[in-house]
This record gives C-alpha cells, structure tokens and sequence, in this order.
C-alpha cells in the first residue's frame, strides 16, 4: 500500500525539519512557504514546491500546517488561494501550529461540512526535537484519524498523545506553554540568584538538576542562561503569542493564572528591549538587570 502524499506548509523553524524527517521516512512532500528560499532545503531533498495553499491541496492527500499565529492558520486554510479552495473529501487537514482552541474547532466546523476531517495535533520539543523527530504531539479530532495518521506522526515524534476533541490538542498545548513559562522563572531565579551569590551557575545546574528540582528547563535552559547563549530553539515572540492564548482562554474559563501572567510580563521587557527574536532562556536577562548583575 502506498503512502499518502503529504502536503506542508509552513518550513520554518519548526516546520522545515519536520518536513525532512516526512522526506526521510518515505514520504512524498509538496511544501509552500511564503518566503520562497526556505523551501529549497526540501526541493533539494526531492520536495514539490508549490505556489500556494491551494496548489498544495490540489497535489496531496494529508496537509499539514505549521504557521506562526491563529490569523496565518485561518489565511492559509480558509483564505482566497488556501486550501479550502482545492479540498476533496475523505481528505485530513493537520494543524500542528499552536493557535485558539476557539478559532481551531471553527476551522474544522468549515472543513467537516466539506467533508474534510481536521486534526489539531500541536507539538512541543523545540528546534532540537523537530530536528532529531522526537517530538511530543498532542492531538485534538476524531480518534479513528488520529490512528489512522499515527505513522505520519512518529516519523516526527517519538511521543502521540490523544487528547479528545477538536481543540482538546490546542489547550493540552496551552497547559504545556503555561508549565514552560513558570519553569522559565524558577530557572532564570537560580541562575540570577547563583550569580549574585558568587556561585558557579554551571556547578548550580548539575547539582539542582539531577534532583527533584530538575527540569528540562533547568538541564537544558539553564546552562544556555548562564552562558548568555541566547540563539533561539524558540523564540521570545513566539513564546509571547502562546501566552496571549494562555491568558485569552483563562480569561474565558475564569481561572488565575498569576506564573503565566508573570511570565508573559517578564518576557514584554526582554521584547522591549530588542529580544523578541532570542530564544526564550534570555528572560534571565530582565533578572539579572533586577538584580544589578552586569
């Protein structure tokens, strides 16, 4: 039985090497980006390039999305020249995005009644996950088309987790960046704290780290804060996006969020001062300005 064609869009940081483990598993891509250039690592690993969302659906049997915000998800899907455009039935779109539950369970309203199914199979892990295909993805839709993509997805990740309906995968997500962002601070404070101290942070981390305060935060994170290595496995302005979700949803839910919302405060001050573009270990850089470390 042959493979399904898979369609993807969106080939950047996260989306580019998820598209080259597909390629790697047997796969056959069509990809689109907006920015042309960033698909030619694909077209040289045997990739169609198309020129549009719509132009991917009409070339795919499975299309996966990674874009940045809940607007670029409903442009590509639901936009003049998107996907919606050139959807058959039987066909699964799969967000993988992180966006609203809201606006997701609305995509896929849209695409039921085209009889397309939809998944929203967010994922965590950052650039070194999507590289190495482990990532962890959580999975909102129906369950027979979560299994039925189950292979698709380990060619990406090493963890499948079903969440429930569609949009569950989303606010599974959104728990996700809420326990990042509070495990953020805790880090950044013992780093700062180490520091201030005349404390050797790295000497901190092993000591810390492989107790029960240990995280991938503290292990992974946590040496990159105390070297100022701040070269983005994800960005601060992504991180923002997903906390502006956070709080969106908690608002609607009625439920405080005083870590998440600290964190998000945190992380406005390094985006004021030119960081939206670090990776997010550089929210040590606002403690240790608190502190009057140089």
């Amino acid at each position: 039985m042959s493979l399904p064609r898979i369609g993807f869009i969106g080939t950047g940081l996260m989306g580019l090497p998820m598209a080259k483990n597909l390629i790697k598993a047997g796969y056959s891509v069509c990809a689109f980006n907006r920015t042309a250039s960033r698909m030619q690592p694909l077209a040289d690993l045997g990739a169609k390039i198309a020129g549009s969302p719509k132009d991917v659906a009409i070339q795919s049997d499975i299309i996966i999305t990674i874009v940045s915000d809940t607007p670029d998800v409903q442009t590509v899907i639901l936009g003049e020249g998107g996907i919606v455009e050139a959807v058959r039935r039987s066909m699964i779109v799969i967000d993988m995005s992180t966006i609203s539950p809201k606006v997701t369970k609305q995509i896929a309203g849209d695409l039921a009644a085209r009889g397309v199914e939809m998944l929203d199979a967010p994922v965590s892990g950052g650039e070194k996950g999507a590289i190495e295909g482990t990532l962890s993805i959580m999975v909102g839709g129906k369950s027979d088309v979560v299994e039925s993509c189950r292979p698709l997805f380990m060619a990406m990740g090493k963890k499948l987790v079903y969440c429930g309906t569609n949009g569950q995968g989303q606010m599974v997500k959104l728990c996700n960046q809420i326990t990042i962002a509070t495990n953020l601070i805790a880090a950044a404070e013992a780093v700062t704290f180490a520091k201030k101290a005349g404390l050797d942070p790295h000497t901190m981390i092993e000591a810390v780290g492989a107790g029960a305060a240990g995280s991938w935060v503290v292990n992974v994170l946590g040496p990159k804060m105390a070297d100022h290595d701040f070269a983005p496995g994800f960005m601060v302005k992504l991180q923002q996006k997903d906390l502006r979700l956070v709080m969106q949803a908690a608002t609607e839910l009625g439920v405080s969020l005083p870590g998440a919302s600290l964190a998000n405060q945190l992380f406005t001050a390094v985006e004021a001062d030119g960081g939206g573009d670090l990776g997010t270990q550089s929210l040590v850089t606002v403690l240790e300005k608190l502190a009057n470390i140089a």
